[in-house]
């Protein structure tokens, strides 16, 4: 398969795959399926009729299913390629027999915790014959206060782990994701990361067990499975090995009182010694402050403008909050009215974006969400951005009309003590931030202007980033940055060392030794040291 043709598959555009392609010549998969499953099943199962589902056989079930976790509408097109059969497993041994006739019947798996994959790799291939296995029903959450631990199946969201732990107690949390609808399996597996990163460092830094199913259908433990698999799946994404069916993770403390702010500047002339002074503080503050640095495009007086927003997130009062800010940020001119002190819970709400005068922690068990067309793609900063450089900045982001937002994420603390090779995920100490590039819209007719955009920006900042190579953060996968073209592990190191740097080879030698044959892959998945695609 030629690049050019593989890339045009990505992007289902030029390709028409339709429902109705699915329920044609392809009918009989749905029976080898079932029949396979009883086969590998190690006793009768009446439920698996229940959870098989496939356009031919109980279309609206399957549309349904397929929808429910389908975050990105870029992915849903009627030309995008559809999974010929989806199986939402109840059970680890209906994951194993999964695994194992998808293997015999030649079905290539996409496994699904939430569906958040900025480039749907979870629930879209450019591969013919693939399937989904939506983790949906493991979403157990067991919290143990005593030993400040939990276990969490893959098909939780965060904001059910979150909820449950508050449940238990108020002074407990999980460093992990500002957005509660997020699976537990797909973001751990790629590092994770909270506005606690500073203090707590990564989800996966707090991660000390799991059980992941392989390819030859074993459920295995951490002790199972061994020491180079466990370090592979959390940081270095979970399907490329297996499906990872819990994680045991180690519970934080948190204050009862944190405090919350956001503080918005406009075109003020010193706008950009505010930001300067962020981009000095923001890494070396307490350990206990997370600001985020919003630039988000605006509309004023028909005229497109940067609307600059430092969010953040303390534990602690705001006493003491306001104390440090006078100290070492009084350019913000933060003041009392701006604090707000909740819980770690109503902290999530915040941060999600939720009135907390109108909503309750219950939402957080909500599994639905609006969805809209959209494009990640992230960079990492190393030396600071001269004043010189952020007008620069500014004046691209208006140049690209309000099309580009960024979002600036310091590091420091806890990220600047663990060893970059403690985990794949290797991007730590000698980091100032990280960026997110968030393109959102709703009409598709702007789709191609839009990722245009993206990419323009992306170029544009090439002199302010990491170099040698330029790193990006795997959990905002870019197919932007590369994908496997089909000769293994050539084009594998293009995005790997990207996403995981020196860790790249150590992922390889682990993936070749459980997967030898590359069962579990993707668009970009860890490959195998041979060629194989």
């Amino acid at each position: 398969m030629s690049l050019v043709i593989f890339i045009s598959l990505l992007l289902f555009v030029s390709i028409p795959y339709s429902l109705s392609r699915v329920s044609g010549p392809l009918n009989p998969i749905h029976k080898s399926f079932l029949d396979c499953l009883s086969t590998q099943s190690p006793q009768p199962d009446p439920s698996f009729p229940s959870i098989v589902y496939s356009s031919a056989i109980n279309a609206s079930t399957y549309t349904k299913t397929l929808e429910d976790h389908l975050r990105n509408r870029r992915y849903n097109l009627t030309s995008t390629p559809k999974p010929v059969i989806i199986v939402t497993p109840k059970t680890e041994s209906h994951v194993q027999a999964t695994v194992l006739c998808a293997k015999k019947l030649g079905l290539q798996i996409r496994i699904r915790s939430g569906g958040h994959d900025y480039e749907a790799v979870s629930y879209a291939s450019s591969e013919k014959n693939f399937m989904i296995l939506d983790m949906f029903n493991l979403r157990k959450v067991e919290i143990n206060i005593p030993t400040e631990t939990a276990v969490v199946q893959a098909g939780a969201q965060l904001g059910e782990l979150y909820y449950r732990i508050w449940e238990k107690s108020k002074v407990h949390a999980y460093p992990s994701g500002v957005c509660p609808t997020i699976g537990v399996g797909g973001h751990i597996s790629g590092a994770g990361y909270s506005n606690m990163l500073r203090k707590y460092g990564l989800s996966i830094d707090n991660v000390i067990d799991a059980q992941i199913v392989d390819v030859n259908g074993k459920l295995l433990d951490r002790k199972a499975m061994g020491e180079d698999l466990f370090w592979a799946i959390h940081g270095g994404g979970g399907s490329s090995f297996g499906v990872i069916i819990s994680y045991t993770i180690k519970l934080v403390l948190v204050p009862k009182v944190t405090t919350v702010y956001q503080v918005e500047k406009g075109t003020e002339p010193n706008v950009m010694d505010v930001i300067m002074k962020w981009q000095e503080v923001s890494p070396k503050i307490d350990n206990d402050l997370f600001i985020r640095l919003l630039l988000s495009p605006a509309t004023v007086n028909k005229k497109t403008t940067v609307k600059v927003k430092f969010m953040a997130f303390f534990l602690g009062d705001s006493n003491r909050l306001l104390e440090l800010m006078s100290k070492e940020f009084p350019e913000l001119g933060l003041k009392k009215e701006d604090c707000l002190e909740v819980s770690w819970l109503d902290s999530v709400l915040y941060w999600a974006g939720h009135d907390l005068n109108k909503t309750k922690p219950e939402i957080l068990l909500n599994r639905s969400i609006p969805t809209n067309y959209f494009k990640r793609k992230s960079d990492y900063v190393q030396t600071p951005i001269l004043k010189q450089g952020w007008t620069a900045i500014f004046n691209k982001l208006i140049e690209l009309g309000g099309t580009v937002g960024m979002n600036f994420n310091p590091y420091g603390g806890k990220m600047s003590e663990i060893a970059s090779n403690a985990t794949p995920m290797p991007h730590r100490a000698g980091n100032l931030y990280k960026i997110q590039y968030s393109m959102n819209w709703m009409d598709p007719k702007v789709t191609e202007e839009n990722l245009k955009n993206g990419r323009v920006m992306y170029e544009f900042m090439t002199p302010y980033v990491s170099k040698n190579p330029r790193g990006a953060y795997s959990n905002y996968r870019d197919f932007d940055i590369g994908v496997n073209s089909g000769d293994g592990f050539n084009s594998g190191k293009v995005y790997g060392e990207k996403y995981f740097k020196g860790n790249f080879e150590r992922l390889v030698k682990v993936k070749t030794a459980v997967d030898p044959d590359n069962f579990f892959r993707n668009e970009q998945s860890i490959p195998t040291s041979s060629k194989k695609p």
